[in-house]
């Protein structure tokens, strides 16, 4: 028996989803893209918790990628950094007039990291960044850094944000570029690190102490 879908190769597997026997290949590959797979297929669940080579050796690339933003930060400076990568991620998904760019986020990054510096010395001036795609996303980390900023101690947070912030930079500077690439970055971010959700409120006010990550991040 001919497969349904591709019409070339060998039916051998039994697809809940369409209700026939289809290919191995088509069954990898059209998985949860063309095929709405049910979530009790036994080749569904295989596949989750045994993913297939290609996409581990992406996972390895996209972790060593994502190093050069997280060395030399403390564990309070990581944790801050992967809440700001992940309000980088929602503000890119919702994105809709310009497309963030990874020189926009290093923009970004730098202005409200050399914001956050210069007050530290006493002095309140906002750093703007070049681009309109950056600005706006500065407006949306600093709305972060305010909350965190009010749960936690505001001096401390205010020097380890600077610090995530150019680790985020240094990030963006740091990842290979294929083909002159430029959201090489935000593309690997996308794939580790899901979009930024506040927290809901805590009706107990008994609130636990120090900092509390968003859901989704990673």
């Amino acid at each position: 028996m001919t497969c349904p879908v591709c019409n070339q190769r060998k039916a051998r597997r039994a697809c809940p989803a369409l209700g026939q026997q289809i290919c191995t290949v088509c069954c990898g590959t059209k998985r949860l893209v063309e095929i709405r797979c049910p979530d009790g297929c036994g080749y569904l669940a295989t596949a989750r918790q045994h993913p297939a080579a290609v996409v581990q050796r992406q996972y390895v690339n996209d972790l060593e990628a994502l190093r050069p933003t997280l060395q030399d930060l403390t564990e309070v400076q990581q944790q801050i950094c992967l809440v700001l990568l992940s309000v980088v991620v929602r503000h890119g998904a919702a994105e809709s007039l310009e497309r963030i760019l990874d020189e926009d986020v290093a923009h970004a990054a730098a202005a409200l990291a050399n914001t956050l510096d210069t007050a530290a010395k006493g002095v309140i001036y906002e750093h703007q960044p070049p681009s309109l795609p950056a600005q706006r996303l500065v407006s949306q980390l600093r709305e972060v850094l305010d909350r965190l900023s009010r749960e936690t101690h505001g001096p401390l947070l205010e020097r380890d944000a600077a610090a995530a912030l150019r680790g985020i930079e240094r990030g963006v500077r740091a990842v290979p570029r294929p083909a002159g690439n430029p959201d090489a970055y935000m593309s690997v971010v996308r794939r580790l690190i899901r979009p930024y959700e506040p927290p809901q409120p805590v009706a107990d006010e008994r609130r636990p102490s120090g900092l509390v990550l968003p859901g989704g991040v990673l």
